[in-house]
């Protein structure tokens, strides 16, 4: 995710409880999507499509975390 963006991503988790919360939330997500993608049979399609938007919300508040931080050091 964002590789243009590695080394911010670096410093903002280790600078920045909120960053580094919502991105440990975004892995765990990620791991669960994929989790549940494997198995099918037991897997709720509604729930796999939940999991991705919040997955998806996720990102798109990291990403203006990255830009507002990019803004900030220039």
């Amino acid at each position: 995710m964002f590789p243009e963006y590695r080394s911010l991503i670096s410093k903002l988790k280790q600078s920045n409880a909120h960053f580094s919360k919502f991105f440990e939330e975004h892995n765990a997500l990620d791991h669960e999507i994929i989790r549940l993608e494997k198995d099918p049979v037991t897997s709720n399609v509604d729930d796999i499509d939940l999991l991705k938007r919040q997955k998806l919300k996720l990102k798109d508040e990291l990403y203006v975390m990255l830009k507002q931080a990019e803004t900030s050091t220039e």
